[in-house]
């Protein structure tokens, strides 16, 4: 029964090491992202890559609505959505985040998401084994400062999988999952910032220097386990670093 894959935000960080794995498995991966990866591409014969700003939400929509997603997951056994792509800009307090970046911020944290599930489970309609994953964060469950932003998509998807879940597709588990503090271009990210805009940035510099960070490679590894298993979907919320603990 073959297994085909839709993944955002393939071209660095969790969203590469996630391809790289599936794609190591034989799954066929139809990725989306604003870059390609050519490194993965080059690699493996079953990456199918479409160049696109999930932050440009009129561009998404035309691009769905072309059809590319539902013959992709056409002759598939069993079809898996991971949302993974996201920006934690703008990373400042309220009052200096500026409009257009947080505009772009909601447009690819939450808007990109949803319209892509959306697609994913009309053209799914039919499978019996059909997965959603958001990839979440603690940050939608508790509040930092300096990340009103992150903290409210992170929130948003949390909530969008409570909501799914309870409409009762019939073939489809959906969970919204945090996948730990995971070492990559992101956190350097958050490293960079001024205490003024991100006051808790100490405590992630700590845990760099303390060696406290998962690899790329780790998390995917976690977060894909956790997402073949029968227990994935029972509870729409859940954090990878919990699981792994029971």
């Amino acid at each position: 029964m073959m297994l085909k894959v839709v993944l955002t935000g393939h071209s660095q960080g969790l969203g590469a090491a996630l391809a790289e794995a599936l794609l190591a498995r034989g799954v066929p991966v139809l990725a989306l992202s604003r870059s390609r990866n050519a490194a993965l591409a080059a690699r493996h014969v079953g990456l199918a890559e479409v160049s696109l700003d999930l932050a440009d939400s009129g561009a998404l929509a035309r691009w769905l609505a072309g059809g590319e997603l539902a013959r992709f997951v056409e002759g598939a056994g069993s079809a898996w959505l991971i949302n993974n792509a996201g920006t934690l800009t703008p990373q400042a307090l309220a009052g200096a985040q500026g409009a257009a970046a947080l505009a772009r911020a909601v447009a690819l944290n939450v808007a990109a998401p949803l319209m892509l599930t959306d697609a994913f489970v009309g053209a799914t309609a039919q499978l019996a084994n059909r997965r959603v994953l958001h990839v979440g964060s603690g940050a939608g469950r508790q509040p930092y400062p300096g990340w009103s932003v992150y903290c409210a998509g992170k929130a948003a998807l949390d909530m969008h999988a409570r909501a799914l879940a309870a409409e009762g597709h019939a073939g489809l588990r959906v969970a919204c999952v945090a996948p730990g503090v995971v070492d990559t271009a992101m956190q350097a990210q958050i490293r960079a910032a001024s205490p003024e805009a991100f006051p808790p940035r100490e405590r992630f510099v700590e845990l760099k220097n303390s060696g406290a960070l998962w690899t790329a490679g780790q998390a995917a590894a976690r977060l894909l386990a956790y997402l073949e298993s029968g227990g994935f979907g029972q509870a729409p919320l859940a954090d990878v670093r919990t699981l792994q603990e029971g």
